[in-house]
């Protein structure tokens, strides 16, 4: 596992230390809008099947990392591993999502759960980034990471997707004494975990809290924010000499920027409905930031998508601290021609008559 790291620039800004341009990666980077992941699929068969096999991730993970000159790699996984190892029939139906067969409705199923450990039912995932680590050979950082303890337990009580999370928020108001004790069990199972994925060698991680932004304010600090500030502060900070730094990201969280901000996380996600300027004014310098092109500006022509890009670099304005991302991840009817505009966009900022940030 080599300890040189050719491109720092991610870890540097994540930490607020100053870089000379702005680093770039994007959520779901490794995806279906990519032909190479296609032909992957294809041949594994199905897309646990790729999750759970080290050789198949390790190769997903590094397509977009092979084809764009991007600042970061992020493990090829899913945020339901956990639940997967809880042994509640996890199936992906194609065009449907994930869909569990034992959901998580009552005491006595909560009862039945244990947090998995990470060396024996989790090991693919670990496997998988011990690998990419060995085969990025330094060129660019590895972010692991997990579901936030909420949006895991939306999966796991709803059994799958919703639009309405009916069946958890019956759960919030009946017995939020049984959805605590839920929430608490999967934060230490994905405290255990990414620990795991650091020791292995990701080089920095990330909380998606995805469904976050469905809760009421008092509800999101009880239910969701609360469990992810537990997480974080049981966090390994340093590995390898340097440190670890950790990204929280809840989708729709745009008002509560402040209070994720305090929760001790080295870096903020914001999506694309936040204005950055206005989130950086919250955090007063707290922690970096990362975001927030819309993600359909990626089906924009090439002249509108460099100006939306060059106006998201703008409104955050100079000095350090900010990643860019997407607000959400990438479509999968997006052209990879389009996220070769965008990287370029980014990675000349700065470097050519636009202001560069000190």
């Amino acid at each position: 596992m080599s300890s040189i790291l050719k491109n720092d620039l991610l870890l540097r800004a994540l930490l607020r230390e100053p870089t000379p341009r702005r680093p770039i990666w994007l959520m779901r980077q490794a995806g279906r809008y990519l032909p190479e992941y296609r032909a992957t699929r294809a041949r594994a068969g199905g897309f646990l099947q790729m999750c759970t096999n080290p050789d198949i991730a390790c190769e997903i993970t590094l397509q977009p990392i092979d084809r764009f000159p991007l600042d970061a790699a992020i493990l090829f996984s899913d945020i339901l591993t956990i639940p997967h190892a809880m042994d509640l029939g996890l199936e992906f139906e194609a065009g449907e999502g994930p869909k569990f067969e034992r959901p998580v409705r009552s005491a006595a199923d909560i009862d039945k759960l244990g947090v998995p450990d990470p060396g024996h039912d989790l090991k693919y995932v670990i496997d998988a980034v011990a690998l990419v680590r060995r085969e990025l050979n330094g060129r660019v950082p590895l972010i692991g990471f997990a579901g936030s303890p909420w949006t895991v337990a939306t999966y796991m009580v709803e059994g799958g997707g919703s639009k309405t999370f009916g069946q958890i928020k019956r759960m919030m108001y009946e017995a939020p004494r049984d959805l605590h004790r839920l929430l608490e069990l999967l934060a230490k199972a994905t405290i255990v975990y990414l620990n795991a994925q650091i020791a292995a060698g990701a080089q920095a991680v990330m909380l998606f809290d995805t469904w976050g932004g469905v809760l009421t304010p008092l509800q999101y600090e009880e239910f969701s924010l609360r469990y992810m500030a537990e997480v974080v502060d049981a966090l390994t900070r340093e590995a390898g000499g340097r440190r670890v730094p950790n990204i929280v990201f809840t989708k729709g969280g745009g008002a509560w920027v402040k209070k994720i901000a305090a929760i001790g996380c080295d870096a903020v996600g914001i999506d694309w409905t936040t204005d950055l300027a206005s989130a950086r004014h919250a955090v007063e310098g707290r922690v970096a930031l990362q975001g927030n092109l819309d993600p359909a500006a990626l089906f924009a022509p090439p002249e509108t998508l460099r100006a939306e890009t060059l106006r998201v670099l703008a409104s955050y304005g100079e000095g350090v601290g900010h990643v860019f991302n997407l607000g959400h991840g990438i479509t999968p009817d997006v052209d990879p021609e389009q996220v070769a505009i965008l990287v370029d966009t980014v990675q000349n900022y700065g470097l050519g008559g636009q202001p560069k940030e000190g």
